[in-house]
């Protein structure tokens, strides 16, 4: 960086913020190209429909929000733009598909195995007739 040239277009402090600003700007192109050398039919055909649900989520967010900061460098508020409403929207879709994921991750209870488990770990005071009944049964063999 010590050998790129400062333009005085722009307060010298801020270089290295547009520095990083650019070489985001570029991962971002580069990650853009990965993506669309590849067909949306033929990646979808790979996935199941959770995992296509969660890609045209993604997709749909990451285009809102380039938009967000499209505005933003247009001068326009993005949060009085409807793109604000439709980012909300997608969170909420992306929450469901989180909920979805999450239940499936989640254990399934064998009501059996959980109920035998609590009958056996409670314990169960015997019955005074039936020591005596044990004792008297040991005794006369």
């Amino acid at each position: 960086m010590a050998s790129e040239e400062i333009n005085e277009d722009y307060p010298v402090e801020i270089h290295e913020y547009l520095s990083t600003f650019e070489n985001s700007i570029g991962a971002v192109d580069e990650m853009l190209k990965t993506m669309m050398s590849v067909s949306r039919n033929e990646l979808l055909q790979k996935l199941d429909p959770l995992e296509q649900a969660k890609v045209d989520l993604v997709s749909a967010y990451t285009l809102n929000s380039m938009f967000w900061v499209y505005l933003a460098t247009q001068g326009v508020n993005p949060k009085e733009h409807p793109v604000k409403q439709e980012l909300e929207r997608i969170r909420v879709y992306m929450n469901r598909v989180k909920e979805i994921t999450d239940k499936k991750k989640a254990g399934k209870l064998d009501r059996g195995a959980a109920s035998r488990f609590v009958k056996n770990a409670l314990w169960e005071p015997k019955p005074k007739n039936a020591s005596k009944v044990a004792n008297k049964g040991k005794s006369k063999n």
